[in-house]
Formats: C-alpha cells, sequence, structure tokens
C-alpha cells in the first residue's frame, strides 16, 4: 500500500495501531477504557480504541482476532472480522466476545484485536437465469471432501 492511512485520535490515551513485527499483516488495535471491563463467559462487550480511520477508497480495513488472545483468553471479534467500509469516519470499536469459561478482564491499553488494511474488488451483480456448470455443482457444506 502507498497510500498513508490517516488516523485520527479521538481521545489523547488512544493509540495509533501498531505492527509487532517487520513481516506482520494486521495492525495491533489497542483498548481504550476507564478501568477494567471484565466480560462474563459468552458475553460481549463493545471495547473503544480512541480511534477513526480514513482509509483510502478501494481498501477495506478488516478487524481480525489477535491469535494468542484468541487461544489463550477465548476473547475474539464477536462478528468473527469486522468490516470498515472507506467512507466510515466514526470511532472504530473492537465487539468482542468470550468464548472462554472464565470471566475475562480487558485493561486500558490492552491489544484487543488487528487491523488489516488491504485492497478489494467492488462486485457488479448481474441476474441470470442460468449458471455455468462446474464440478461441484450446487454441493453444500462439506461436499469437497473430508480431509
Amino acid at each position: 500500500m502507498t497510500e498513508p492511512v490517516p488516523v485520527k485520535l479521538l481521545d489523547p490515551r488512544a493509540r495509533v495501531p501498531a505492527y509487532g513485527s517487520p513481516d506482520a499483516a494486521g495492525a495491533d488495535l489497542y483498548a481504550l477504557t476507564d478501568g477494567p471491563v471484565a466480560i462474563a463467559p459468552g458475553r460481549t462487550a463493545l471495547i473503544h480504541t480512541g480511534l477513526a480511520l480514513a482509509i483510502p477508497r478501494g481498501y477495506v480495513g478488516l478487524v481480525c482476532a489477535r491469535s494468542g488472545l484468541a487461544t489463550k483468553q477465548g476473547l475474539a471479534p464477536a462478528n468473527k472480522v469486522g468490516v470498515i467500509d472507506a467512507d466510515y469516519r466514526g470511532e472504530l470499536m473492537v465487539s468482542l466476545f468470550n468464548h472462554s469459561g472464565e470471566t475475562r478482564v480487558v485493561e486500558d491499553g490492552d491489544r484487543v484485536a488487528q487491523l488489516v488494511i488491504t485492497p478489494y474488488l467492488a462486485a457488479r451483480f448481474q441476474p441470470a437465469q442460468e449458471l455455468d456448470d462446474t464440478r461441484r455443482g450446487t454441493g453444500g457444506f462439506g461436499s469437497t471432501g473430508t480431509k
């Protein structure tokens, strides 16, 4: 990506997304809280970041789970992957769901998700009476095999 992504700090405590390593695809998003946020098992909490972005046209921001947080604590975005459209200018928030059997606590400054900025292609949908045949055809879930 050659274009910068302008980031507006909506709160002076907010942190600009940061990459954990030179080859990381996702930049860490940090919680902005006024104190510990307890998330009970099977519950969701909306975590503020204090950031607004201006994603360039033709790109999308994808809010994804942090593998360590999801694996070790059971906390992952409730919507699995959040989509931030290029024309959205509101605060970026992360809806964290607790998949574990224990209450989990998010503290101010915790890394709660990762943001991937990627180009996308907008489809031009065209109604059709028939579709071309494929080997898979109408086979649904699991129809391509088990291994």
